[in-house]
């Protein structure tokens, strides 16, 4: 068992220690100005939305916007200390952050999934609606962002590496 959450912690670290860049780099292209960015990473946003027809981040709705503005005031201040405590590991005051963030993100990213499964993409002179295979596809790149929240969950919730209180020396 113990290696097992091991193997967790590291992928732990590796999702929160890449995800300040993509946060940095791609999410907030949703919200910042299009000025503060190299034109090639505009150019790689617009490949990528025209490819797979990504109406969320080509022309995010308020409500999708206000998912970035979270992830850049509340989530990306957490990604370095979550990527130390689990590179570290076995670090016990990561618990209760580690719970709210993925229940947050958990969340967040399940409305995001029901949208591209089943909500309205009008076409518009830049995009196409997607078809259902490309609604899929759009949901296998979001997933991971569901998938790692809820292992950091249930193993915050359920390893004895993070749960077992320690017995205190009484004096």
């Amino acid at each position: 068992m113990a290696a097992v959450t091991r193997l967790l912690e590291w992928i732990f670290f590796f999702y929160f220690f890449s995800h300040i860049p993509i946060t940095l780099l791609v999410d907030l292209q949703a919200v910042l100005p299009s000025a503060w960015y190299p034109q090639q990473l505009l150019d790689l946003m617009r490949w990528y939305t025209a490819t797979f027809k990504d109406h969320l981040m080509r022309n995010p709705p308020p409500w999708f916007m206000s998912f970035v503005y979270c992830e850049a005031i509340v989530q990306l201040p957490f990604f370095p200390v979550a990527a130390y405590a689990f590179f570290k590991g076995g670090c016990r005051w990561i618990r209760v952050p580690a719970i709210v963030y993925s229940s947050h993100v958990a969340t967040t990213v399940l409305a995001i999934l029901a949208h591209l499964l089943f909500g309205d993409f009008p076409k518009t002179k830049e995009l196409e609606s997607p078809t259902q295979q490309e609604r899929l596809t759009l949901v296998a790149i979001y997933a991971p962002y569901l998938v790692i929240p809820l292992l950091i969950l249930v193993t915050m919730l359920f390893s004895p590496r993070y749960c077992k209180e320690e017995k205190r020396k009484r004096k």
